[in-house]
């Protein structure tokens, strides 16, 4: 990547057009042949910029007041042209292939500390396994409430109907086996949506929101105001 902050004039031309004029604006020119130009504001947004694939052609004119002169054309004959005047800082980085955006809180870690903390679900819930085999699949978590009846829980980030239907088919297997028979469900996710809680409801299966931060030990209740 390679960034540039510069004094510059820039124009763009195509279906729209549109005129910078001259400022001091950063320029983003990517590996991929993408260039942006950038202002002290407006978060992430460029104030304009070419997607690839594009070329680029660089000029020193010599019969006006700017250094250098960029152009970029598209496919579609776009052009974007960045007139700079003063270069304030130029330089190159490698910054390699990038590993992708891992997310926190995905479904597999939920399912790790709920097995951790069974007391999310009640007092005297214990764990019986993780990933509980049935002929269509594991089902997340099997516990026993304070009872020592069997509990079947799945996890999700984002419950939906296709979250409460999935956990229904597994508990008719299981309450098939007279070894585990009665099993009751429970679904529980970050964020459980109005239609699944319904449907849950209907299915006699119920319904946990599950504070990700607090598993965690990140939401202290304590240091809460209210």
């Amino acid at each position: 990547m390679r960034l540039i902050v510069a004094r510059c004039q820039v124009d763009y031309a195509g279906r729209l057009s549109a005129h910078l004029p001259l400022a001091t604006r950063l320029i983003l020119a990517k590996a991929d042949g993408s260039v942006s130009i950038h202002a002290d504001d407006r978060a992430y947004k460029p104030l304009n910029w070419m997607n690839p694939p594009c070329t680029l052609s660089v000029s020193t004119p010599d019969d006006s007041d700017f250094a250098e002169v960029w152009e970029l054309r598209n496919k579609d004959a776009d052009t974007l042209v960045i007139s700079i005047a003063e270069v304030l800082h130029d330089s190159s980085h490698e910054l390699g292939v990038d590993p992708g955006l891992i997310k926190d809180g995905v479904e597999a870690h939920l399912q790790a500390l709920l097995a951790e903390h069974p007391e999310t679900f009640g007092a005297g819930w214990t764990l019986v396994q993780r990933e509980y085999f049935t002929p269509i699949g594991p089902v997340d978590l099997l516990f026993r409430d304070a009872s020592g009846a069997y509990v079947a829980v799945e996890v999700k980030r984002r419950g939906e109907i296709d979250g409460v239907e999935q956990l229904t088919r597994y508990l008719a297997l299981m309450n098939a086996d007279p070894l585990l028979a009665p099993v009751r469900g429970v679904f529980a996710a970050q964020l459980i949506k109005p239609q699944a809680k319904t449907l849950a409801g209907t299915r006699g299966i119920a319904c946990v929101s599950v504070d990700y931060d607090a598993l965690r030990g990140l939401d202290d209740a304590e240091d809460r105001l209210f």
